[in-house]
């Protein structure tokens, strides 16, 4: 199978500029291409993981990925998919995060070792001469064409400031900047992205005279209930483990939606298509074997095989009784902590189990909390020294989210 082939077998296709010239190109190769990453947060999430994985299977195929760093449009905010302005973040934090995708995605695409680029548009764009980019890019570009955009389309209604209005611009200078740089021609985003990608194809065949950039974009991924992929009721789903612990991100992958897993094995694992179509047509329980499977394999791929184990060991623990409880979460606490008794809603903030003590509150009130598997039936039900089992408490909030205490002393 081909490299363009495999992509489509495995949804990664969605829009592209010219399929066979494409389809011939990453077949034929080698192709230099690029991604770009706005690093509005301190940690990349699935979301980001989602393009990060057709950068790996191109790079398998021998074409040399370029993952762009966007400080300097980060500092412009990208109104694609969003409804209203984005948060404006101070330059500080903006280059903090983008080391934080550095050093993440290094994991993934080993830029140390030559097989990848890592570049920053902020050391082209910052450089700007305003006046002069009018007048050698800006020129070329249609007003109207731009507001037809689906992008900005759907913010005219709310309002769309000046700032962002220039955003597409600027995405689409830097394809070519990398085209004279770095002779890339492909730029890969998501479906929210086609418009700005095709501003950056138009401009780098203008500018240069060149018929063999393209641009392709991936499906935006979607839950089966409709949810963007990779938000949950807590937050994103964080590649950093200080944000979110391997066990926690093991966790995400297992209760994912029965009619998610075939999908999200072939787009987040490199398991052969045969073997996931295999583990595709398990039903009813043995649904949850194709789950182990994908938690155990982006774990790996995320955290390295060590914590995907660990992951594995305590998830079984908590769920069928096997594997090792040290490896759940754990909180240690000494036994003169529950002499007086802590209300169960109190300890169950305290351990992370609920964001607040009025989450707490609300989720014992609803039945929702277990200690020691057995249901708390008031919010307020002091946890003691009487409820500790072989030196430990298993707290439990629905069906999901697990944690252990260790009582010292």
């Amino acid at each position: 199978m081909g490299c363009f082939e495999e992509l489509k077998e495995r949804g990664f296709v969605a829009q592209v500029t010219d399929e066979d010239a494409v389809r011939r190109a990453l077949d034929e190769g080698p192709v230099t291409f690029y991604v770009g990453f706005d690093p509005t947060a301190a940690s990349p999430h699935i979301g980001n993981l989602y393009p990060t994985m057709v950068m790996m299977h191109l790079q398998r195929h021998g074409h040399r990925p370029i993952m762009v760093l966007g400080t300097g449009t980060t500092m412009i905010g990208d109104p694609s998919g969003k409804t209203e302005l984005r948060q404006m973040l101070s330059v500080e934090q903006i280059r903090s995060n983008a080391d934080a995708f550095r050093r993440a995605m290094n994991r993934f695409l080993h830029f140390e070792e030559s097989r990848a680029l890592c570049v920053d548009n902020a050391e082209w764009l910052l450089q700007l001469s305003y006046i002069d980019f009018l007048r050698d890019v800006g020129r070329h570009f249609s007003v109207n064409r731009m507001l037809a955009a689906e992008a900005y389309k759907q913010r005219l209604e709310r309002g769309l400031s000046f700032i962002e209005f220039n955003y597409q611009i600027l995405q689409a200078y830097d394809f070519l900047e990398l085209y004279r740089r770095e002779t890339c021609t492909l730029q890969i985003g998501g479906d929210d992205q086609w418009g700005n990608i095709l501003a950056g194809v138009d401009l780098v065949r203008r500018l240069e005279n060149s018929t063999t950039v393209h641009g392709m974009t991936t499906p935006l991924l979607t839950t089966a209930s409709g949810a963007k992929m990779g938000k949950t009721a807590d937050g994103a789903v964080w590649i950093d483990p200080e944000l979110l612990s391997p066990y926690d991100f093991f966790q995400y992958w297992i209760n994912v939606d029965d009619r998610d897993v075939e999908k999200l094995l072939k787009c987040y694992t490199f398991l052969p298509l045969d073997e996931i179509a295999s583990l595709a047509r398990l039903e009813g329980a043995d649904i949850r074997k194709a789950k182990d499977v994908l938690a155990y394999e982006v774990t790996r791929l995320v955290h390295g095989e060590a914590a995907a184990e660990e992951a594995r060991s305590g998830a079984r623990a908590a769920f069928s009784g096997g594997g090792d409880v040290s490896q759940m979460p754990t909180t240690s606490l000494p036994a003169a902590h529950f002499s007086p008794g802590v209300p169960a809603y109190e300890l169950f903030h305290a351990v992370g189990l609920a964001g607040s003590k009025g989450d707490a509150r609300r989720l014992l009130q609803q039945g929702g909390g277990y200690v020691n598997e057995e249901r708390i039936e008031a919010f307020d039900r002091p946890i003691t020294g009487e409820d500790v089992r072989e030196g430990a408490i298993l707290l439990r909030a629905g069906k999901k989210k697990h944690h252990r205490i260790q009582v010292e002393g």
